[in-house]
């Protein structure tokens, strides 16, 4: 996933420059000894923190992240420590090590709550986790967590450039749950276990209103309820379909299914559906 637009974004392109001779100069293989044996406690920041761009610019994240960390370790109160550690976020970021990125994220928002690079540390956070959501099924612990961090970007950084972009994955992560309910749905209704089907699928369209997955989740009503033989829900469910999403695949079906038996598309009865009916038709909330 990308990063985000921020002067690190382009990271890889700035650090080719880095790559230049010398750059790497009086360091040896991890853990940073030169060919001497000279210490890394005897470089100063500066060159450590050289090294560590040296180490992204040739596509060593981890390498990179280890240096950045030592600047930390031997530098703590230094100017270049905070910026290493928001560095060194970012190198286990793209390393893939989602857990040290996230520990690297929460210190610098820790220690340095007003600074400028806090909501990208925020945002380098949420998308430790984002960046781990499986296919839909699998567990969706991560999921829940990526929404929950991917809303305090847009919460408490609403102006700052990572907020539209979270903004966007909070409402992919959104459709990924729904779609987790639909799966869950389809297995039941597969099995005419229809009572738990329609569970599921009300879930979706009760909670998940704005997500990809609804038109699916009405349509499936309507086959589940009247598998059931209740029709005014059917008849509700497909009302809903006609004229929220009367352009989609989900609509002809659910036309066809409820015409050939004799049955118009219309709210029927006092039931669940009918009040999303009024509500999302009528708009009439009480």
């Amino acid at each position: 996933m990308a990063v985000g637009k921020s002067r690190y974004a382009g990271i890889g392109a700035v650090f080719v420059v880095l790559a230049l001779s010398g750059c790497g100069e009086g360091f040896g293989e991890r853990p940073g000894f030169g060919p001497s044996g000279v210490p890394i406690e005897n470089f100063t920041a500066e060159q450590i923190f050289e090294r560590g761009e040296y180490e992204l610019s040739r596509s060593s994240p981890d390498d990179a992240a280890f240096y950045f960390a030592e600047i930390e370790r031997l530098y703590p109160y230094s100017e270049l420590a905070k910026r290493a550690l928001i560095m060194q976020a970012y190198a286990y970021h793209q390393d893939r090590d989602y857990e040290n990125s996230r520990g690297a994220a929460q210190r610098y928002i820790d220690f340095y709550p007003l600074d400028d690079d806090a909501a990208y540390a925020q945002y380098l956070l949420a998308l430790s986790y984002y960046d781990q959501i499986e296919e839909v099924g699998r567990d969706q612990g991560l999921t829940f967590q990526a929404l929950q961090s991917l809303r305090t970007v847009i919460e408490r950084y609403p102006d700052s450039e990572y907020a539209r972009s979270a903004i966007l994955k909070f409402d992919l992560a959104f459709d990924h749950l729904a779609g987790k309910e639909m799966e869950i749905g389809r297995y039941y209704l597969r099995r005419d276990h229809y009572t738990a089907a329609i569970n599921r699928f009300r879930v979706v369209v009760e909670d998940f209103q704005t997500t990809t997955q609804t038109p699916e989740a009405l349509h499936r009503l309507v086959e589940a309820y009247l598998s059931l033989g209740l029709t005014e829900e059917a008849q509700t469910a497909g009302a809903i379909l006609g004229y929220n999403y009367q352009s989609t695949d989900w609509y002809e079906d659910s036309y066809k299914l409820l015409t050939g038996r004799g049955l118009e598309l219309e709210a029927a009865g006092d039931n669940w559906l009918a009040q999303i009916y009024r509500q999302m038709v009528k708009g009439q909330w009480l």
